[in-house]
């Protein structure tokens, strides 16, 4: 769908928890407090949030590309390398699991100060 020239279209709608409850319903994140600077921290959270995951898309495709010829035996015929199935299951049970801690990182996220984001030199 294409807007006529002068239009505008969200992308994400944010409300603030003591609104109205439709724009509650409607909205993709509701700030619980009636903060402003509350937006910043949503908007660097998901930056974050985004980060991780393409760092985790990476390692998991690097990961199975490489682990998945190994198990299929494409190294058998020249280097005569064999994984059982067992440690294939436990290599790929460890991706899983290294995906999920490198996710869990996003637990020690930190809102960022509003001086720093808006490059505020605060003197005494």
């Amino acid at each position: 769908m294409s807007l006529p020239a002068g239009d505008a279209a969200a992308d994400v709608g944010m409300a603030i928890g003591a609104g109205t409850d439709i724009a509650i319903e409607t909205a993709d994140y509701v700030l619980m407090r009636s903060s402003l600077e509350d937006v910043i921290t949503a908007m660097d959270l998901s930056r974050k949030t985004l980060q991780r995951i393409r760092v985790n898309y990476v390692f998991a495709m690097a990961y199975n590309v490489v682990a998945i010829p190994v198990a299929a035996g494409l190294l058998f015929p020249s280097l005569k390398i064999r994984l059982p199935p067992l440690v294939v299951g436990d290599c790929m049970a460890l991706s899983s699991v290294s995906v999920v801690r490198s996710s869990l990182l996003l637990r020690r996220y930190r809102k960022p100060r509003l001086t720093t984001l808006l490059e505020i030199t605060v003197e005494d």
